[in-house]
């Protein structure tokens, strides 16, 4: 430090960006960071000092390109090589593609860029945030953070997807041109029947009634056409709910109509869950269907997990740049969490404990223990000692606890891997 012309000139500091990144992930998890929050991390990580100042003058759009491309290097990085890898016991599908979208609320100043809901009695900002899961690899294909007024039918065209997937969506990504494109790259799929969806009999070409038939036979497993002007057949599948199941679903109907009354015949159709698909009946009775299905769950916990241990829906007061490296920062962290720590310690204390690791627990513990998450990545290294030892931590504190119902991954093994 030298004085010059009476003031001090301060050494030059310079916030070098593995750093950076770093901070930011671990940072953005607490919450929403202020350029404060994230210099005074900063200062307790690296003993170092840099203003706020200085970190507002990072936040940039070269900044979130940057991010960006760190995530996008994290997402192709595999570690397939391992042998607990789950890619070494399951062929019969390449993917299983799991996705679907959540909305966080935005500070209002975003309305421009990201819209929401703007009307004589509500104003709110908001994103909807998008998410590819594949189950076989336990990582995420992709993300995007999108205005509120894009929904998932438009975000459906833009999975990229490839022969041998098998891809699980709701109702709400069907449409007649995405099960085309679906099977024209030879994807296998399952949606959700959509209630107004026409099905047409294959010989005949005419509209079935499928309330006749389910009246009449309570289930069925048959091939019809979508009408479409390609008219591609489809396995349309239909199984009975119990009738607890049943008055839920309408009762949530009731109240997303506000006030108004839901047709009878959507009411009716709620007595049975329905599926289209192009799984062959060989390969995928009606029950092995619903079982698939289900692990269309996995991406619903990981958004609960966003929500109720990594703050993901905590936002303050940020400029666009801000939000979006923020965002990709919490990105970033899901993927280390739980591809490079849940994946392959699932293996590791499935072989060796006989146990099941909660990706639920996990994270909570690693969002309370941070520092563990270098520890648990740094001890897969065959060179390292700790192995060991943080295997016994995670046995202890983040595993299933013994019940009569399998918990998902006994139900996931059940069905992918028998």
């Amino acid at each position: 430090m030298a004085y010059q012309s009476g003031f001090i000139k301060r050494e030059a500091k310079k916030i070098e960006a593995p750093y950076f990144v770093a901070n930011m992930c671990l940072t953005a998890q607490k919450g929403s960071p202020s350029y404060n929050d994230l210099a005074a991390k900063y200062q307790t990580l690296y003993k170092t000092t840099a203003t706020k100042q200085a970190f507002w003058k990072k936040v940039t759009p070269a900044c979130v390109l940057f991010f960006q491309m760190m995530l996008a290097r994290i997402i192709q990085i595999k570690i397939s090589a391992l042998e607990w890898s789950i890619l070494k016991v399951s062929g019969q599908y390449k993917r299983i593609l799991v996705q679907d979208s959540t909305i966080i609320q935005l500070p209002f100043q975003l309305f421009e860029t990201f819209s929401g809901v703007s009307n004589a009695h509500t104003q709110v900002c908001n994103a909807r945030i998008q998410g590819v899961y594949d189950l076989i690899s336990g990582n995420f294909v992709s993300f995007s953070i999108d205005p509120y007024s894009k929904n998932d039918l438009s975000a459906a065209c833009q999975l990229d997807i490839q022969p041998g997937d098998l891809v699980l969506r709701d109702r709400g990504y069907s449409s007649f041109s995405e099960i085309n494109r679906q099977i024209d790259l030879g994807v296998y799929f399952i949606f959700r029947h959509k209630f107004k969806n026409t099905y047409l009999d294959p010989d005949t070409g005419k509209p079935i009634d499928l309330r006749s038939i389910l009246m009449e036979k309570g289930q069925l497993d048959i091939t019809v056409c979508l009408n479409h002007a390609r008219r591609p057949q489809v396995r349309l599948i239909a199984l009975p709910v119990k009738q607890e199941m049943a008055d839920i679903r309408r009762m949530k109907a009731k109240r997303e109509m506000k006030g108004h009354n839901p047709p009878d015949e959507l009411l009716f159709f709620m007595s049975w869950t329905i599926f289209i698909t192009n799984l062959p009946q060989a390969q995928a009775d009606p029950q092995r269907i619903l079982a698939l299905y289900r692990l269309r769950w996995r991406i619903e916990v990981v958004f609960k997990i966003w929500k109720t241990y990594m703050g993901f829906d905590k936002i303050h007061k940020v400029s666009e740049n801000q939000l979006r490296c923020i965002l990709l920062a919490r990105f970033i962290m899901i993927i280390v969490c739980a591809y490079f720590i849940y994946h392959p310690y699932y293996w590791i204390i499935r072989k060796k404990h006989e146990k099941y690791l909660s990706m639920i627990k996990l994270i909570n513990y690693l969002m309370f223990n941070t520092c563990m998450i270098t520890t648990a990545m740094t001890a897969l290294n065959p060179s390292c000692q700790n192995i060991k030892r943080v295997t016994e931590v995670f046995v202890r504190y983040c595993t299933y606890d013994l019940r009569k119902r399998p918990n998902y991954c006994q139900f996931f093994e059940e069905i992918i891997l028998s």
